[in-house]
């Protein structure tokens, strides 16, 4: 039940501040590049150990990320260089988030925790990668659980709890099996040749 009031609270408000920025033309580029700061600010929080800050900094780089795209379809400013941008710096957001995390085990010298938030890191970016390559040659490729809005849950929660430990086991393991799901069911599709038009298949 409180789940369902948070979410028709959080839709309350989105329209009502999407309303003024969509009739002030606001550029729902500058939202975006706004959350990404947001994001960068986040990842300094983790670097020096400020979890709690870093986890609220993430909730409103979110917020942020959907009121751009409210924002664009309100104002008609959807683009294709919009949703470019978008993509691309929410590559860069979720890589500076994990490097705040390494950098700050790097500081108080949990060499296994460094580790850990690599593996975290680098699983989550080809979470991704796997999806767009796979595009690339079949319809479509969203199999798996740990897609971006997970995991950027998962750090709010390990960071406003101080859990962060538990949350980067958590990333790192799904985020690979995630890796490992979409890269067995492109094979299935392709070998089932379920393929995008012009793909060329090699013998």
């Amino acid at each position: 039940m409180w789940t369902r009031w948070v979410g028709d609270g959080g839709r309350w408000l989105l329209v009502r501040i999407v309303k003024p920025l969509g009739a002030a033309g606001v550029n729902p580029n500058v939202l975006t590049f706004l959350g990404f700061v947001v994001t960068l600010l986040a990842a300094l929080g983790f670097a020096a150990g400020w979890f709690v800050w870093a986890a609220a900094g993430i909730f409103l780089s979110g917020f942020l990320d959907m009121l751009d795209g409210q924002v664009a379809r309100r104002s008609n400013r959807v683009t294709p260089f919009g949703a470019f941008l978008d993509s691309t710096l929410d590559r860069y957001s979720d890589i500076m988030l994990y490097l705040g995390l390494v950098a700050h085990y790097a500081i108080i010298g949990r060499f296994f925790y460094v580790v850990l938030g690599s593996i975290a890191m680098s699983s989550s970016f080809m979470v991704s990668y796997t999806r767009a390559r796979a595009e690339a040659l079949i319809p479509t490729c969203k199999v798996g659980f740990m897609e971006r809005p997970e995991r950027l849950v998962l750090l709010i929660l390990g960071g406003a709890f101080n859990r962060m430990a538990p949350a980067l086991w958590v990333i790192a393991t799904l985020a690979t099996a995630t890796v490992i799901h979409r890269i067995v069911y492109t094979w299935k599709e392709i070998r089932n040749g379920r393929t995008l038009p012009g793909v060329t298949l090699s013998a």
